[in-house]
């Protein structure tokens, strides 16, 4: 079938984690190269207003950025970027557009929509944690065929302290309670669905020094992920691209 493609909206300014992050993101979610396009904003910018009507929907990645961050701490790029993507959350969210945030993008989506965001939940280590569904769960398209508990990766500096006004709360952690939300077509993620051992051993490297991290801590976080299976968390992207996809 041949559907209106999907956007992968990057917020990476790192080409080697960007360049992993798209191909990670277009193999989960189960497209081919025909059926996305890439957008990179660190390279481009949104001032030519994209056509919502000829898309199925739009997937954010992550990034070293923080919605939290004081103005005066964010870099000119940075700023750029974050300014750049919440001034099209009002379009897709009055639009009903399909939009799946990982990890920066809840934080995108929850400042879109009022919610808190904060470094509070910044003691969740890097790494691999549990998910566990809520009774607001039950039915939700995206998590189709997913069993009560499943393995996700983390890392993040910031997090949300409470639901957006209207959320349902689909999945929570032990640690950072608010792992997926929904609100109407509008889901995000803490984790990254797309991400495995062999993503996480990349960014662990590039991101060493970016305060994630103790750098000393490297090696052992790269041995806690190595060998840890997400094929479940990413059914999330296939599951979104396959609810969402619609006929060109």
């Amino acid at each position: 079938m041949t559907i209106k493609p999907f956007v992968i909206m990057q917020l990476r300014p790192e080409t080697e984690a960007a360049d992993e992050e798209f191909e990670s993101l277009v193999r989960r979610a189960e497209l081919s190269r025909e059926q996305v396009r890439r957008i990179r904003l660190d390279q481009e910018d949104l001032s030519a207003e994209i056509d919502l009507g000829a898309i199925s929907g739009v997937i954010v990645g992550g990034g070293p950025g923080c919605v939290s961050d004081p103005p005066d701490q964010k870099t000119p790029l940075e700023a750029r970027i974050e300014a750049q993507i919440l001034g099209l959350m009002p379009r897709i969210i009055a639009e009903n557009v399909p939009f799946l945030g990982c990890c920066y993008g809840i934080g995108i989506l929850g400042k879109h929509l009022g919610a808190p965001v904060s470094k509070d939940w910044h003691g969740e280590p890097i790494g691999p944690i549990t998910c566990t569904r809520r009774p607001e769960s039950a039915g939700d398209p995206l998590l189709d065929g997913l069993p009560e508990q499943f393995t996700a990766l983390v890392g993040h500096k910031e997090a949300l302290d409470a639901l957006p006004p209207g959320a349902v709360h689909l999945l929570e952690g032990t640690r950072c309670p608010i792992q997926m939300l929904r609100v109407g077509h509008a889901y995000a993620t803490q984790f990254h669905p797309e991400a495995d051992g062999k993503s996480f051993a990349l960014r662990i490297r590039v991101y060493r020094d970016k305060g994630y991290f103790h750098p000393d801590e490297a090696d052992r976080l790269l041995a806690a992920c190595a060998d840890i299976s997400t094929d479940l968390s990413g059914r999330i992207l296939s599951n979104f691209t396959r609810h969402y996809a619609r006929p060109d």
